[in-house]
């Protein structure tokens, strides 16, 4: 008896991939203020863009370190490129809050 490999049906194929946007009057106020607005990480999602970040072996392994710690804790599957958006979020924010006189710029100036 021939084996058949089970093919994904066109609606998992040509699902939608992005929120459908609220319209303009559910769409929640922006704050007035100097206040920027807070980052958000796309979390999981398909992603359009992709960025290579080459690391050394030390680096990878404090990574690698960090996100099985995470996934302990959390109880949650958890993979590394989610755990670097949420990282590159929270410095945008940071960066965006205090500008030259923040952590990000600190640590970049002094590389």
């Amino acid at each position: 008896m021939p084996r058949r490999v089970r093919l994904p049906g066109a609606d998992e194929l040509f699902r939608p991939t992005t929120l459908p946007e609220a319209p303009a009057s559910e769409a929640a106020p922006q704050e007035s203020g100097d206040a920027a607005p807070e980052a958000k990480p796309s979390g999981r999602v398909k992603h359009d863009s992709k960025v290579t970040v080459y690391m050394t072996s030390d680096e990878l392994l404090d990574l690698e370190h960090a996100r099985l710690e995470l996934r302990r804790d959390l109880g949650q599957s958890l993979d590394r490129g989610r755990l670097i958006r949420e990282a590159v979020a929270m410095a945008l924010a940071e960066y965006a809050e205090n500008g030259a006189g923040g952590e990000l710029a600190r640590r970049l100036g002094a590389s």
